[in-house]
Order: structure tokens, then sequence, then C-alpha cells
């Protein structure tokens, strides 16, 4: 069975491959400036990359698919803020991907192709942690989590339902304070 809410679980994936990505880029440089074969060598930083790119694209799909439960308790800019970004980095992931198979060609330009994707894999991180940050913001400063606790734990007196009350309260209070 699937978790629920998804989005949660798959985030993790394009996280773990940014970091991973950049090592992986590093290692296979090395071991193609070593003598191994390009293109035997450059598949790997293709395939992580692919993965990356697939894992981000999926994690945009499942949080826009509970963005509108987590609107009941949460401010839809930051919301917004954190969409932005997530599309960004998955963006930038698509770059990586492109000249990473690009970089499958042995010549001048797949030299080339080769630094720019393992530039961009390590410009990959600090975009994610961007990502991760404000959606970290989203659950424990906005009280996101809090949209997925069902009314049954508020009747029978579980403090979680109750967070989504004051979640919402303080939601209300938020946008009454700035005039929306």
């Amino acid at each position: 069975m699937l978790p629920d809410p998804l989005h949660p679980a798959v985030v993790h994936f394009p996280m773990a491959l940014a970091i991973l990505l950049p090592l992986a880029a590093l290692v296979l440089l090395y071991r193609i400036r070593r003598g191994a074969p390009v293109r035997t060598a450059w598949s790997g930083m293709v395939v992580v990359a692919g993965l990356l790119l697939g894992s981000s694209w999926l994690s945009l799909q499942t949080g826009e698919r509970e963005e509108e439960r987590v609107e009941e308790v949460v401010a839809e800019q930051a919301i917004g803020t954190h969409e932005e970004l997530a599309e960004q980095f998955m963006i930038l992931a698509g770059v990586v991907f492109l000249l990473s198979a690009a970089g499958l060609v042995s010549h001048r330009a797949g030299d080339w192709a080769r630094t720019a994707a393992t530039v961009g894999s390590l410009l990959l991180i600090p975009a994610g942690i961007r990502v991760g940050h404000s959606g970290g913001e989203l659950v424990y400063q906005h009280g996101a989590a809090s949209a997925y606790v069902g009314a049954n734990q508020l009747s029978s007196g579980g403090t979680r339902g109750a967070g989504a009350a004051s979640a919402r309260e303080a939601r209300e209070d938020r946008e009454d304070r700035e005039g929306k």
C-alpha cells in the first residue's frame, strides 16, 4: 500500500540523487581521464541524471495533487513559493540530464558537455536545499501536516486533530493581520 500522503515519501529521492549526482560525475570524469571508454563510463551519469529528473517530476506531480488539501491550512503564497522552487529544481535537473546525454560524445563537444553537466550537478545541491527548506517550512512552520489529520482524531481528543484546528486558526489570524 502506498503512503498517504505520497508527496513526503517521494521527495526524498530527488534530494538524495542531487547529492549523489556530483559525486558520480567526479568519479566518472576521473575514470574517463584514466582511459575508461567514454560511453561506458559516462552512461552511469546519464542514468542517475535521468532518475533525478524522473523523481523530480514525480515529486512535483504528487505535490500538485496534494496542494488543494494543504491550502486548507497553509497560505497559498507559501505553497506557491515551494512549487516555484521545485519547478526550478526540475528544470535544472532537465538541463543536467541533457548535458549528461550530450556528454556521451567522445569529441571535444562531449568534453565540454561532461564538464558542464558536472558543474550543473553541483548547482543542484543548493537548489535542492532551497526546495527542501521551503517544504520543511510548510510542514513545521505553517502546519501543512495538519491537513492530513482526520476528524476522528479531533473527536477522540487527540492532540494532532487539535493541531489541525490551531493551524487553520493561525492561518486565518495571519490572513486577517495581512489584510486578506
